[in-house]
């Protein structure tokens, strides 16, 4: 797994790693992983230049360009400070011993430019304890750090971004590639900061699991290990409704496709029969593209109860439910919603139209196994607060799930997982190959086969979110524009992590 700390947790894990080894060992040890990175993208030739703040993250900048130096033409540029660390003024006389060139800091833009000229840029100027704004001092600096315009290695967190929350300085650096110590700190894996991070690289620097394990664990996140061990792996002896057997309750005359990406998604998670019931207006458009799974008419004219008991007496058969992609947003389905879930006790996965006639009727929902999977507009309705203000997403959905008891999976760039009972899930898979119609519906029908196949709600949003990342991954890396939902649902079994012809899609360890 790749354990997530606050900047706080992060200290006292440093602490711990200090007086075992001590600190110059752990800014050595810093230095060797920032410049493995630096050599990676900066080829055989390319001249280095680093700023070099006042605090530990500069030592860091100097201990890099000591270990890079004389293979590169290394420059740092540092502010003199009187506060400094044994372990920095160390690696500070390492780099000069390794004649490393050190220049004051620039004076403004032009003067940062011009040093920064063809060279990759390495920002160590602040580390996870600084607190936005940025100085002002320092603004003309982190202007010029910038991917967009040239190469940059970020030591730690990009300056100008905060740490636990992911808020964003209007000066914060863009990194090409960022390198953090030990271990992710959250606000990496939260927007709006991910525009900024770049390629993440965790670099070990000798603070062993036991440590990072032993701080508080207010958020986690999964890697590819991780994940294989939740996924559900299919018996030999399997049939092929112990494979795994969802009801897909979907679709509409207007919105048929819905159901038929949730079913897509199911079949392809694995599911070994997938079941949908959809309106009989709906029903020939579905048999159209699902052949392999089972299209079952609901009247349109028949009592909601009716259709309820229907849907009851199918969903013997099933192990999981998925409610919501594509249903119409009438009083009637309304209804036939609400007196199902009432008598439902499947676990269940709640999405699209679903949220909307959840909305007012949460308690149909308590102390029941379910997941509801909204996105930001969504949830404002959902969760009877309004709009979800940049920065407060982790606020808002432990606020949510704390006082109504439901499972969220809070869909974004950062999809949020959090059950109450532990920490908040930070997905790391995801990408804007999924900002497009239907991704959801796909996402919907994979939680659904992994409920039917025995995971726990907070399992199967995890898991699912990380897999519909990685296909949607896959799929981006093989086709550079017009991904779309059915291209997802198609590629989820190449795109595990042992069946990927490459493992250069995620966060990474080295």
């Amino acid at each position: 797994m790749i354990y997530v700390l606050t900047p706080d947790a992060a200290r006292a894990a440093d602490a711990q790693g200090i007086a075992r080894s001590g600190e110059d060992a752990l800014m050595r040890a810093a230095g060797k992983r920032i410049a493995e990175r630096v050599r990676a993208i900066a080829g055989p030739e390319r001249p280095v230049v680093a700023f070099a703040g006042p605090g530990n993250n500069g030592g860091d900048a100097f201990a890099a360009l000591a270990e890079l130096s004389p293979q590169y033409e290394c420059t740092i540029a540092a502010d003199p400070s009187e506060r400094r660390s044994q372990a920095r003024t160390a690696a500070e006389a390492r780099a000069a011993a390794a004649a490393v060139r050190a220049v004051p800091m620039p004076r403004d833009e032009n003067d940062a430019r011009e040093l920064l000229a063809g060279a990759v840029a390495v920002d160590g100027l602040f580390g996870t304890g600084a607190r936005l704004p940025l100085p002002d001092s320092y603004r003309h600096l982190t202007r010029v750090l910038d991917a967009r315009e040239r190469t940059v290695l970020a030591i730690d967190i990009p300056s100008g971004i905060d740490a636990l929350t992911g808020a964003v300085d209007d000066d914060a650096v863009r990194a090409t590639i960022t390198v953090t110590l030990a271990a992710a700190k959250p606000g990496l894996l939260l927007a709006p900061a991910l525009a900024h991070v770049g390629e993440l690289w965790v670099g070990r620097i000798g603070i062993d699991d036991a440590m990072l394990a032993a701080q508080p664990q207010r958020f986690a996140a999964l890697d590819d290990n991780a994940f294989l061990k939740l996924l559900p792996h299919r018996a030999a002896e399997s049939d092929k409704r112990s494979a795994g057997a969802p009801l897909i309750v979907a679709g509409s005359a207007q919105f048929p496709g819905a159901a038929i990406l949730c079913a897509l998604g199911a079949a392809r998670a694995g599911a070994g029969y997938v079941t949908v019931a959809t309106p009989s207006s709906a029903a020939a458009a579905l048999r159209m593209h699902l052949v392999e799974q089972v299209v079952v008419e609901l009247s349109d004219t028949a009592t909601p109860q009716a259709v309820v008991d229907e849907l009851l007496e199918i969903s013997k058969r099933n192990g999981s439910i998925a409610i919501g992609p594509g249903l119409g947003l009438d009083d009637r389905t309304g209804e036939i919603f609400a007196r199902f879930l009432e008598a439902n006790t499947l676990p269940t996965v709640i999405d699209a139209s679903g949220l909307f006639h959840l909305s007012k009727r949460l308690e149909l929902l308590r102390g029941k196994p379910c997941v509801v999977t909204p996105h930001a507009g969504e949830f404002a309705r959902l969760s009877g607060r309004g709009t979800v203000a940049p920065g407060t997403r982790v606020e808002r959905i432990c606020e949510f799930v704390d006082r109504t008891g439901v499972t969220t999976l809070l869909k974004g760039a950062d999809t949020l997982v959090y059950d109450g009972r532990g920490p908040v899930h930070i997905n790391p898979t995801g990408t804007s190959a999924l900002a497009t119609a239907g991704t959801g519906d796909v996402l919907t029908g994979i939680i659904a086969t992994l409920l039917s196949q025995g995971l726990s709600p907070l399992d199967a949003a995890r898991a699912g979110a990380y897999w519909h990342g990685l296909a949607a991954r896959y799929a981006a890396h093989d086709r550079q524009t017009g991904v779309i939902a059915r291209d997802v649902a198609h590629l989820l079994g190449y795109a595990l992590p042992e069946s990927r012809p490459d493992n250069d899609l995620l966060v990474k360890v080295s």
